[in-house]
């Protein structure tokens, strides 16, 4: 048996899912870093590992400020397996694009790995994937957006 109930998980789950959304809509980050543990472990196969909450900030705060990064706004979850003896999510996140104009969907996948800690926090998260598979998505996005925008400009 675990240390938290499901409820408890499933709360905290649900809490990072609606506080990344609006750090995505918003673009200030900072709630969806309070979301760790001062002392948590951030893995990004593409950016590194940053350790601590401020580390996380930082890390986020910068990369999803650059373009193409902040076009990506939204992260539903298509699925998610909960494992309530370890208190851990591992979920399918898409890093979907705001609409370029055309109304199609323009979205790249990740594999999340979270580690629960109590009290609505994580201690770790790890994303995993490949970088060359969001090469397509971020080309489909761009040429979408050329065609819709008034200049022709991405």
């Amino acid at each position: 048996m675990g240390t938290w109930d499901r409820a408890e998980l499933q709360r905290a789950h649900d809490n990072y899912l609606a506080v990344a959304n609006e750090s995505g809509r918003s673009g200030d980050w900072k709630p969806w870093a309070e979301l760790f543990t001062e002392d948590a472990e951030y893995i990004e196969h593409l950016f590194g590992r940053f350790v601590g909450r401020e580390q996380i900030l930082d890390w986020i705060a910068t990369t999803m400020a650059q373009w193409p990064n902040n076009e990506m706004t939204m992260f539903p979850h298509d699925w998610c397996v909960c494992d309530e003896d370890r208190g851990w999510w591992i979920c399918q996140i898409e890093n979907r694009f705001n609409d370029p104009g055309d109304g199609e969907v323009h979205q790249s996948a990740n594999i999340t790995i979270l580690k629960y800690a109590g009290d609505m926090r994580f201690s770790s998260e790890e994303d995993v994937y490949n970088p060359a598979n969001f090469a397509p998505a971020v080309k489909a996005w761009m040429a979408a957006k050329k065609a819709h925008s008034d200049d022709g400009t991405a």
